[in-house]
């Protein structure tokens, strides 16, 4: 274990060879395994489970009875919701190692994933989207997109402050949460200010 001023709750595991940002929090019955890395000011929710390899970015936040498993990648400002899953191979059976098959799946910046929702290893999540509670992901998903159901399908676009964007004649669209500006071009969502 390797790292300096971080929480770390006196029934969560930290495995050596595993690295902790500074300002995390690791909360109860939760377990990081070794050459697991989690950056700055984390926040890892009761029963959480770290696998080997894993990568989180500053400032994520990890609620309550989530597991994630090598592979996976998330990027700064993410947030994982209560009992979300990730899996990490596309047709596990008990009686066939499927370890080396294992597909990596990014969470890039500012994404959310909601309460109960699963990622389908192999299908990466843009920046900012915004996956709703119990939805399932079985394939990409778009910077900003806004995503819900079984399986999950685009139902409109999410700005940073996590406000809705409705987009004009012009693909201008204006967040009422804090007036950022987006356009959209060829179905491809960036933000202009």
């Amino acid at each position: 274990m390797s790292s300096i001023n971080y929480f770390t709750h006196e029934s969560a595991y930290a495995d050596e060879g595993c690295v902790i940002g500074e300002g995390t929090k690791i909360w109860h019955f939760c377990h990081v395994m070794g050459n697991a890395k989690i950056g700055k000011n984390c926040n890892l929710g009761q029963n959480v489970f770290i696998a080997s390899n894993v990568i989180l970015g500053d400032h994520v936040k990890v609620q309550n009875n989530v597991s994630i498993y090598e592979g996976v990648i998330c990027e700064d400002h993410v947030f994982l919701g209560p009992s979300m899953v990730f899996t990490n191979v596309y047709n596990p059976r008990s009686g066939v190692e499927r370890k080396d098959e294992y597909r990596k799946t990014i969470v890039k910046k500012g994404a959310s994933i909601g309460a109960n929702a699963t990622i389908v290893c192999g299908n990466n999540i843009g920046r900012y989207a915004f996956i709703g509670a119990g939805a399932v992901v079985k394939s990409e998903v778009p910077d900003y997109a806004m995503m819900a159901g079984v399986p999950a399908r685009q139902i409109g676009w999410m700005s940073e402050f996590g406000e809705k964007l409705e987009f004009d004649i012009d693909g201008m669209a204006i967040c009422k949460g804090n007036g950022e500006q987006y356009q959209m071009k060829e179905n491809v969502v960036v933000k202009i200010s």
